[in-house]
C-alpha cells in the first residue's frame, strides 16, 4: 500500500508540478512501481508492454474511428445545424433548453475539447442576438458535454472502463443514458438559475465565422448521422429482448453490435452523407480523418500508459492486497471507486487520468465483490469529473472563453461539474439497487 501511494504521489507531481507528459508520467510510474513491487527486472517491461498492448487492442479502433466520426460532424456543419434546428424549434424562451439537448447530441460522436470549442461560438452568437448572461445560457450545454464525455462510449475514459472490467459497451451506454438526463437537468438548466447575475463579457476573439445555410446538410442528415452510434448501440442491447432464437440471427448480430463495427459502420455511412454527398472528395476527407486521429493522440498514449500501470499492479499481485485493504473501510465498492477517482481528479485535473488510474486500483474489488461493471464504469466516470479547479485545462478553457473571474470560474464551472460528479453518484447507487 505504501509502494502504491507513493507512485501516485510520484504520478501527481510529475504531471501537475513538474509539468511531464502524462504519458511519460505513466511509464516511469509504471516502472518504478514493478520494480519497487518485486517484479524481476527482466519482465517489467514485458508486464508494462503486455498491460500496453492489452487495452489499446480493444480500443485503438472505437476511439480512433470516434475521433473521425466527430470531426466530421464538425467541419460538415452538422453539429451547426443540428444546434440551429432546436434552437428555430422552441423559440428564446426555451433556447437554453435547445442548446443543452444540442450539447447532449453534438457531445454523444465528439470529443470534449472539440465539442467545446464547436458549441462555444454558437452559445455566444446566441447571447448576442438575445443579449442574454452568457454563463446562464452557455453553462447547461457545456454540462451537455462533460456528462457525454464522462458516462458514455465512445468516448475514450468511459469505453476505456468498460475494456478495463469487462463491461458491455451497450449495457454501459444504456445505464450511462439513464444518469446522464437528470445530471445534466440538475446541474445544467436549473444549477444556471443562480448564475444570472455573473458579469461575462465573452471575447470577440471567440465568435466564429458560421457556414452560410446553403452549404449545410440538411437537419435530418445531421441528426441521422451523429445519432446513428446511439441507435446501432441501442439496438444491439434490446435484440436479446426480442425474443429471436435463430442462432445464426444472433451471431449476425452479436457481430453487428460490436462496438468497433458500430463505429465502422457509423463512419463508413457518414463518409457518404456528411462527406461525398456534400461535394467533398476523399482526399479532403482524408485529411481531416489523419487531423482527428492527431488530436486524440495524445490521448491514447495516455489510455496506454494507465493499461501498463494496471498491469503492473495485477502481475505483481498487489491489486488482490489493495482490495482487501479497502474492504476494510466497510465502504461500498461502488462509493468507494467514485472516492478514489474524485480525489486522484481533484489532485491531477485530469478526468481521464483519474479514471483510468482509480481503475487500475479497485479493479479486483469488481471481481471479488460481485459488482456490477456497467455500474463501476459509470461510478468512475462519475468520480473523474469532481471539482475541477485550476489544475484542469477545462476550468482554463471555460474562464478564458467566457472571460471570467477566477472566482466566478469557481463559482460556474467548478460547481457544475461537482453537482454532476455528485448526482452521477447517486444515480447510480438508485440503479445498483434494480439492476
Amino acid at each position: 500500500m505504501l509502494v502504491i501511494l507513493l507512485c501516485i504521489v510520484l504520478l501527481i507531481i510529475l504531471v501537475s508540478w513538474a509539468k511531464v507528459n502524462p504519458f511519460l508520467a505513466f511509464l516511469l510510474v509504471s516502472i518504478a512501481a514493478g520494480l519497487m513491487l518485486g517484479i524481476p527486472v527482466n519482465k517489467v517491461t514485458a508486464s508494462v508492454q503486455k498491460g500496453m498492448g492489452d487495452i489499446l487492442g480493444q480500443l485503438l479502433i472505437i476511439i480512433c474511428l470516434g475521433a473521425m466520426l466527430g470531426k466530421l460532424v464538425a467541419v460538415s456543419g452538422a453539429a451547426q445545424k443540428i444546434a440551429e434546428v432546436l434552437v428555430n424549434a422552441v423559440g428564446k424562451k426555451y433556447i437554453q433548453w435547445a442548446l443543452v439537448v444540442a450539447g447532449f447530441i453534438i457531445g454523444i460522436p465528439l470529443f470534449y475539447g472539440i465539442g467545446f470549442v464547436l458549441m462555444v461560438p454558437l452559445i455566444f452568437s446566441v447571447v448576442y442576438k438575445y443579449k442574454l448572461p452568457a454563463v446562464y445560457i452557455g453553462l447547461p450545454m457545456i454540462a451537455s458535454l462533460s456528462v457525454t464525455h464522462g458516462f458514455l462510449p465512445p468516448h475514450p475514459s468511459p469505453s476505456a472502463l468498460v475494456a478495463l472490467f469487462h463491461a458491455n459497451m451497450a449495457t454501459t451506454f444504456i445505464y450511462g443514458l439513464i444518469i446522464a438526463i437528470p445530471a445534466i437537468v440538475l446541474a445544467g438548466p436549473v444549477f444556471a438559475q443562480f448564475l444570472k447575475k455573473i458579469p461575462s463579457e465573452p471575447l470577440a476573439t471567440f465568435r466564429a465565422e458560421e457556414m452560410p445555410a446553403d452549404k449545410l446538410p440538411s437537419g435530418f442528415i445531421s441528426f441521422f448521422t451523429a445519432l446513428l452510434p446511439v441507435l446501432l448501440l441501442m439496438l444491439t442491447a434490446f435484440f436479446p429482448f426480442l425474443g429471436i432464437k435463430d442462432e445464426k440471427a444472433l451471431k449476425i448480430m452479436a457481430f453487428l453490435g460490436d462496438p468497433s463495427i458500430v463505429m465502422l459502420i457509423a463512419l463508413i455511412v457518414a463518409t457518404y452523407t456528411l462527406g461525398i454527398k456534400q461535394g467533398r472528395n476523399m482526399g479532403q476527407l482524408g485529411v481531416n480523418y489523419i487531423d482527428a486521429v492527431k488530436d486524440i493522440s495524445l490521448i491514447l498514449l495516455i489510455i496506454a500508459g494507465s493499461g501498463a500501470f494496471k498491469e503492473v499492479l495485477t502481475t505483481s499481485g498487489v491489486s488482490n492486497e489493495i482490495a482487501n485493504s479497502l474492504k476494510a473501510f466497510n465502504m461500498p465498492p461502488l462509493v468507494l471507486g467514485w472516492v478514489v477517482a474524485a480525489i486522484i481528479r481533484i489532485s491531477l485535473g485530469s478526468a481521464t487520468v483519474a479514471g483510468l488510474t482509480a481503475a487500475g486500483i479497485v479493479s479486483s474489488l469488481v471481481v471479488s465483490e460481485h459488482v456490477n461493471p456497467n455500474l463501476m464504469v459509470l461510478s468512475i466516470g462519475a468520480g473523474s469529473l469532481a471539482f475541477s479547479h485550476v489544475n484542469d485545462s477545462g476550468f482554463w478553457l471555460f474562464k478564458e472563453y467566457f472571460n471570467l473571474s477566477i472566482k466566478d470560474t469557481f463559482r460556474s464551472w467548478s460547481m457544475m461539474e461537482s453537482l454532476v460528479s455528485i448526482i452521477g453518484l447517486g444515480g447510480v447507487l438508485i440503479l445498483n439497487l434494480f439492476v
